[in-house]
């Protein structure tokens, strides 16, 4: 298949894509799918709303989940290559445009896996209980345990997708398995017994600005990731990648919408909203649920552990993300020629593994040394989640505004909608969720943090396609 716009572009992307392991299957990519979107502790920002969760959870999946669907499909159909939205980017609008939103994209997956230390750390002392909750603070342990996951990522990165597709895979299942445990346990409770707060309610919620920052959450927040199996086109079975992906794409949707829903009516099943636990609401759940059938010991230290399963999984999944960035960026002479060499058996990127792995190392060793910094902490995370917010407000204007599109109006209805909603996070995610002295001051940081790294992958740009240039 030739993608439309820029051939010679695209052909070019397909024959670097030839010396890439064909490790996806279908299977692989839906788990893939529920790894990248499902996550774990979304169902308790979503219980604070009541029963009323349900209009918003509608909200995100009708004005923003369902338009990311169609919109991913659409441009992966016309371009199944390997880099996804950043070559969609690129053949749409302009090469700049396409790094920029390989940078972003990057940034944000850079600064979610230097995080996976102290995530790790966090559940294992939230597992062990209170005698451990030293582990979440000590310098130490977080600096141990972000230099050990990150070799781990980089080992498993290494060796391909031919290990990565089953860890993955082993973690998207383990996410639904809790989701299904919950279900066991709350739905016949639901059906015959009391509840500590009305599951499900047709009521809307008052449309102040703390929920609609938590509607944005619900939104391009906890639903967004659906570009991610895209990235990975190259690296597919079947011989129409755009094929497979677009059927992964229709099998994972109703299992992740689903779960959302009725995992946050379970939460309220056993949990009033004001006494959630945003940390671990599922751990929360699964112990009153064990509870109400007899059980009097705790299942915490079990279901941190497979939550620490589920964090790995998720961790290598970014990282692999991460590594095919500067891969694709290496194809089109953007850095140097070490980023695209690939290991002559695994045929895995190890220029780009190597320089992420060296980049998520550093960036960790700051969120340790900076532990219990919480608004540094924050601010680094709004800007993150910005920064990948901007790539999807590329991906969302390509239908409307890119060069050679002529979408059907649903589908330029469905983009604009996903535009919108992104934007109302993107604006609201510039502000703080914890006590801070100055908001102000807070989004005048995080909205500096991310201009000013925008600028400098302007600069870059610039700089490596002038030596292109001369070269």
């Amino acid at each position: 298949m030739t993608p439309s716009g820029d051939s010679s572009g695209g052909l070019n992307v397909q024959l670097h894509s030839a010396e890439l392991k064909k490790e996806l299957s279908l299977p692989n990519l839906v788990f893939t799918q529920v790894l990248s979107i499902l996550g774990l502790a979304w169902i308790g920002s979503a219980g604070k709303l009541g029963g009323s969760h349900l209009i918003f959870w509608l909200a995100g999946i009708i004005l923003f989940y369902v338009p990311s669907a169609l919109v991913v499909i659409h441009l992966n159909n016309a371009m199944p290559l390997e880099g996804g939205l950043y070559q969609w980017a690129k053949l749409r609008f302009n090469e700049i445009t396409g790094f920029l939103v390989a940078w972003n994209m990057w940034l944000y997956a850079l600064i979610f896996v230097s995080e996976m230390g102290l995530l790790v750390t966090n559940n294992l002392a939230y597992a062990l209980g209170p005698a451990y909750a030293w582990l979440s603070s000590n310098k130490v342990a977080l600096s141990l345990a972000s230099v050990l996951v990150t070799l781990g990522l980089v080992l498993v990165c290494r060796l391909g997708l031919a290990l990565g597709k089953w860890i993955h895979g082993f973690s998207g299942f383990m996410i639904l398995f809790l989701f299904g445990a919950m279900a066991a346990f709350a739905i016949p409770r639901w059906i015959s017994g009391p509840v500590a707060h009305v599951p499900l309610a047709l009521t809307i919620p008052a449309f102040t600005l703390v929920n609609m920052n938590i509607l944005g959450r619900m939104g391009f927040g906890a639903l967004g990731g659906f570009d991610t199996v895209a990235l990975f086109a190259g690296e597919c079975q079947d011989k129409d990648p755009a094929r497979a992906i677009r059927r992964s794409v229709w099998i994972a949707t109703p299992l992740i919408a689903g779960a959302f829903v009725l995992g946050t009516a379970c939460l309220l099943v056993f949990v009033k909203p004001e006494e959630i636990d945003l940390i671990s609401p599922i751990t929360q759940v699964l112990n009153r649920g064990l509870q109400s059938v007899g059980y009097a010991g705790s299942a915490t230290p079990l279901i941190g552990g497979l939550i620490i399963v589920t964090l790995l999984g998720q961790a290598a999944l970014s990282f692999n993300y991460a590594a095919r960035l500067p891969l694709v960026a290496g194809w089109d002479h953007l850095l140097p020629a070490w980023s695209t060499r690939l290991h002559p058996k695994h045929k895995t990127p190890v220029g780009s593994i190597a320089m992420i792995g060296a980049a998520t190392l550093v960036v960790a060793s700051l969120n340790s040394l900076g532990a219990g910094n919480q608004e540094a902490f924050q601010v680094l995370q709004n800007a993150s989640g910005i920064a990948y917010g901007l790539a999807y407000l590329v991906m969302f204007a390509i239908p409307v505004f890119g060069r050679g599109e002529k979408p059907p109006l649903m589908l330029r209805v469905a983009a604009v909608s996903g535009f919108g909603m992104t934007l109302l996070n993107i604006v609201l995610s510039v502000f703080p969720i914890i006590d801070v002295a100055n908001p102000f001051l807070f989004a005048a940081k995080a909205g500096g943090t991310v201009v000013g790294l925008n600028l400098a992958g302007a600069w870059f740009f610039w700089r490596a396609d002038a030596k292109r240039k001369r070269a």
